[in-house]
């Protein structure tokens, strides 16, 4: 029986930054570790989940003998942020890790892209989750590339156009407040893709984030989400003791009475289901829509002619990545799935558009 208290990591930061990379590699590394996941996803399909579940990264092979997701082992919160359903939605996830608590030796906790982690964290106060586990760090993770070019996120220039001329948002924190909120948080600071951040730009970028940083505060620079496990499992960071003493941007417009409102709340999500696709034609139609629709992120499987294996398609802005990452199941029929998340999409205009690459 396992008497001492469960760790789990929080892992945050803006939508495309690298998280589910990140949890991917160190899931792939994890040993005999026994980990349960908890994935806040915003949109109607799981995509976060099943990359995590087929270890869907370039290069891992789905039967890895190093995997060690528990069995039924993800636990998805799919509608909204985190911090908005602490009690209606993770609690009960919590509860049920509890029941399996003699299974589990580690949980980790993706959060949605725009979610606060000090409720969450605070949430590991309750004595209902206090007993059994514990925070063993927070880990935000920021795009170097976006960092690099003086931005907080890849797509900042776009959600700060939107926030300006939403006047709904004037009492909401702010992108930078965000982020600055999302590094208060932390207890490890991850760059990622290191790799497409030019030599010289490595060093300006810790600086500026160590400006706001407590000097206990580690920051890490890595490539293509790859880690060493020992450098974020296994802290003992406690993360939930000090929380309270934090006060974040968050707090404050709560304090000065201004309505809980979150920039969440203003994004459109939409899933795009299709059959057999052209991949050339699919890029290229996904390309289009983004540059003339307000699409911050898009993510998705995608089932090419002729091809055995599934395609992972994933979009940040302007830069669109893809990759295979598994063999189709005898038991799946190949097909297309594609999450968009942005502001006052049209989504008629962006399916038929996608629909132009079936064949």
């Amino acid at each position: 029986m396992n008497l001492s208290k469960i760790p789990a990591t929080v892992v945050t930061g803006f939508l495309g930054s690298g998280k589910t990379t990140l949890l991917s590699n160190i899931v792939k590394q994890a040993g005999n570790k026994r980990i349960a996941i908890i994935v806040n996803e915003f949109g109607e399909t799981d995509i976060d989940s099943d990359l995590l579940r087929s270890c869907a990264i370039e290069g891992c092979e789905e039967n890895n003998n190093e995997v060690t997701l528990l069995e039924d082992g993800i636990y998805e919160l799919p509608n909204g942020c985190i911090c908005c359903t602490v009690e209606e939605e993770f609690l009960p996830v919590m509860k049920k890790l509890v029941e399996r608590r003699e299974e589990i030796d580690h949980v980790l906790i993706e959060t949605s892209g725009l979610a606060l982690p000090k409720p969450l964290v605070q949430a590991f106060n309750w004595p209902e989750v206090q007993n059994h586990f514990t925070v063993d760090a927070v880990i935000t993770v920021v795009d170097g590339p976006a960092l690099s070019d003086g931005r907080f996120a890849h797509n900042h220039e776009q959600i700060e156009t939107q926030r300006q001329a939403d006047e709904s948002l004037d009492h909401d924190p702010s992108i930078q407040e965000l982020f600055e909120d999302q590094l208060g948080a932390a207890d490890l600071i991850i760059i990622s893709k290191n790799d497409l951040v030019d030599a010289d730009k490595r060093q300006p970028i810790e600086k500026t984030l160590r400006s706001q940083l407590d000097d206990s505060v580690k920051i890490i620079g890595i490539e293509k989400g790859e880690i060493n496990p020992a450098l974020i499992l296994g802290l003992e960071a406690a993360s939930e003791e000090r929380i309270e003493s934090l006060h974040s941007h968050h707090d404050h417009h709560h304090e000065h009475g201004e309505h809980h409102h979150h920039a969440h709340d203003d994004f459109d999500s939409t899933v795009i289901s299709l059959g057999i696709v052209d991949e050339q034609k699919l890029l290229q139609q996904l390309n289009d829509v983004i540059k003339s629709q307000n699409i911050y992120r898009a993510k998705g499987f995608v089932a090419l002619e002729n091809k055995p294996m599934r395609q992972v398609v994933q979009a940040v802005g302007a830069r669109v990545e893809h990759y295979f990452d598994r063999a189709w199941k005898t038991d799946e029929t190949p097909k297309t799935e594609i999450v968009l998340i942005g502001k006052k999409l049209d989504i008629e205009v962006i399916k038929t558009a996608l629909q132009m690459a079936e064949v």
